[in-house]
C-alpha cells in the first residue's frame, strides 16, 4: 500500500507544516488531485496526489510540522463498488470471457506542481452506508469545508469548527467576515465588516486583546514568518544600509493613470502609482545597473569577494499576507510594457494574499519594492531584501500644497505628492550613484514623458 511522503517543493527545504487536508478516509482519489496544503518557509503550496486509488489514512495531523520524506498519507487500492442488481432473466456468462480487471496502482509519476491535472477532483462513494452532510471537525479540521488557507489558519486560532460556520463567501466556501461573526460571542450585536488590510501580520489573528488582565500568549514562529525574520536579521547584519528620500510632485502620474483606465488595453488592470514606479525602476537601473547586481562575499581561498552584475531584472514585490512578508518577483520586468507590468504585478500579488505563492516566484529577484501607500503611510527604511542590493519604498500618494512655477509665476498649488525611500548596500553602492538612481525614478513619477530620456 504506497505512503505519499513529504517532497521538497523547492530549493532544499527540509521540512513543512501540514495547513488544510482536501481529503479524508474513504476517499477515492486519482492522479493530480488536490489533496493537502503545506505551509513551507516560503508559501502555502498545495500538494496533488501522485497515485489513485482509496485514502487508508492521514498520516501527519493539521497543524504538525514535519521533515521532508516523512510519510503524510497512504492511499491503496480502491474498495469494490457494491455489485449492481442481477437482471429478471440474466444471460449466462460466456465460457471464453475475459476477467474483469483488478485495479491498477498508478505509477508515481508526476512530479509534485508539475505534469498534467485533472480538470476537477471526482471521488467514488464511500464505504460507510450513511454519511453526515457535513465534514466532522474531528481528525483533520473540517476537511470537507471550502475554505482557504489562511481561513482555515484564522478559524484554527479563534477555536472555531469551520464545519459549524454558515458559508457567505465565493462557490459556497467560508470567507474570513464568516469566521469571524462565528467567534464573536453570542450576544454581542452583529458588526458591520470591515474589510482587513491585506498586509495584516501572520501574529495577529493570535495576539490576545488589549486591556485582558494578565492575557498573555506564546505563539510559535515557523514557516514563512520565520523564514522572513531570519532574512532580516541576516540582510541588516551582513549589508550595510545606507538610506536616502526625496518627495516628488506625481500629479502626471496620477493624471495619466486616469487617462489610460478609459482605454480599452487598460480596462481589466489594476492600475496605480506602484505600476508607474515599477517601470521608472526597470529604466532607471540601464543607468545604474550597480543596484541590480549582488555582492558576493568570498575568502582568500576562492579569490575574495565579487560583485554579480546581471542584465536581467527580476522586479520583487513585496506582499504582505496574513502568514507572513513573501516577495514574488515578476522575471524579466525590463522587457515588459506598462500594461505587462500591471497584469503582472496584479497576478502575482492576488496570488500572494491567497498563500498560493510558488517557491519558484520568490527566487532570484534581483530588485525590490514594498509599496506601504496603501496603509497612508508616507515612507519608511526598508531592509534590503537578501541576495539584492537595493529597495524601494514607495509611501502614499497624498494632496500637498506644493510650489509650482518659477519667478514670477510661481504660485501655491494643491498637488499629487508622493516620498520614495531608497534603501542600497554600502558596500559597492555609494551615494552618488544611489542619488542618481533614485533621482531617475522619481523624474519618472515627476513628468512620465521622461521616461522617453532613460
Amino acid at each position: 500500500m504506497p505512503e505519499f511522503k513529504l517532497p521538497d517543493v523547492g530549493e532544499g527545504l527540509t521540512e513543512a507544516e501540514v495547513v488544510a487536508w482536501h481529503v479524508e478516509v474513504g476517499d477515492v482519489v486519482e492522479v493530480n488531485d488536490p489533496i493537502v496544503d503545506i505551509e513551507t518557509a516560503k508559501s502555502v503550496v498545495e500538494l496533488p496526489s501522485p497515485f489513485a486509488g482509496e485514502v487508508t489514512a492521514l498520516l501527519v495531523d493539521v497543524g504538525v510540522t514535519v521533515e521532508v520524506g516523512t510519510p503524510i498519507i497512504r492511499i491503496g487500492e480502491p474498495a469494490a463498488a457494491p455489485a449492481p442488481a442481477p437482471e429478471p432473466t440474466p444471460e449466462p456468462a460466456p465460457a471464453a470471457a475475459e476477467p474483469t480487471p483488478a485495479p491498477v496502482e498508478e505509477e508515481h509519476k508526476t512530479l509534485v506542481g508539475y505534469g498534467p491535472r485533472a480538470t476537477g477532483t471526482t471521488r467514488r462513494p464511500r464505504r460507510a452506508t450513511a454519511e453526515p452532510a457535513v465534514a466532522p471537525a474531528a481528525g483533520p479540521a473540517a476537511v470537507g469545508v471550502l475554505a482557504k488557507p489562511p481561513v482555515r489558519k484564522l478559524a484554527a486560532d479563534l477555536g472555531v469548527d469551520l464545519a459549524t460556520v454558515p458559508p457567505t463567501g465565493p462557490h459556497g466556501s467560508v470567507s474570513r467576515a464568516d469566521v469571524e461573526q462565528a467567534a464573536a460571542p453570542a450576544s454581542a450585536a452583529p458588526a458591520a465588516h470591515v474589510e482587513a488590510p491585506v498586509v495584516a501580520p501572520s501574529v495577529a489573528p493570535s495576539v490576545a486583546p488589549v486591556g485582558t488582565a494578565g492575557a498573555e500568549r506564546r505563539q510559535p514562529v515557523k514557516g514563512v514568518g520565520k523564514a522572513m525574520a531570519q532574512a532580516m536579521v541576516a540582510s541588516a547584519f551582513t549589508a550595510p544600509h545606507v538610506t536616502i528620500w526625496t518627495t516628488v510632485d506625481a500629479t502626471a502620474t496620477t493624471r495619466l493613470l486616469d487617462g489610460l483606465r478609459g482605454r480599452a488595453a487598460y480596462a481589466d488592470l489594476r492600475l496605480s502609482p506602484l505600476v508607474v514606479a515599477a517601470r521608472a525602476v526597470t529604466l532607471a537601473l540601464r543607468r545604474s545597473p550597480l543596484l541590480n547586481a549582488r555582492y558576493d562575499a568570498g575568502t582568500a581561498a576562492d579569490g575574495g569577494d565579487e560583485l554579480v552584475l546581471r542584465d536581467e531584472v527580476n522586479l520583487g514585490i513585496a506582499a504582505a499576507t496574513p502568514r507572513g512578508l513573501v516577495v514574488p518577483n515578476v522575471k524579466g520586468a525590463e522587457r515588459m510594457s506598462l500594461a505587462e507590468l500591471a497584469g503582472a504585478i496584479g497576478e502575482l500579488t492576488a496570488t500572494a494574499r491567497e498563500g498560493r505563492t510558488a517557491p519558484a516566484d520568490q527566487a532570484g529577484g534581483t530588485f525590490t519594492i514594498t509599496n506601504v501607500g496603501p496603509l497612508g503611510m508616507e515612507g519608511g527604511t526598508p531592509i534590503i531584501n537578501p541576495g539584492e542590493s537595493a529597495i524601494l519604498c514607495l509611501g502614499a500618494v497624498q494632496r500637498r500644497p506644493w510650489v509650482v512655477g518659477e519667478g514670477a509665476d510661481e504660485r501655491l498649488e494643491a498637488r499629487d505628492a508622493v516620498t520614495l525611500t531608497l534603501s542600497f548596500d554600502h558596500r559597492h553602492v555609494d551615494g552618488a550613484t544611489g542619488a542618481a538612481f533614485l533621482h531617475d525614478v522619481a523624474q519618472v513619477l515627476a513628468d512620465p514623458v521622461n521616461a522617453l530620456l532613460l
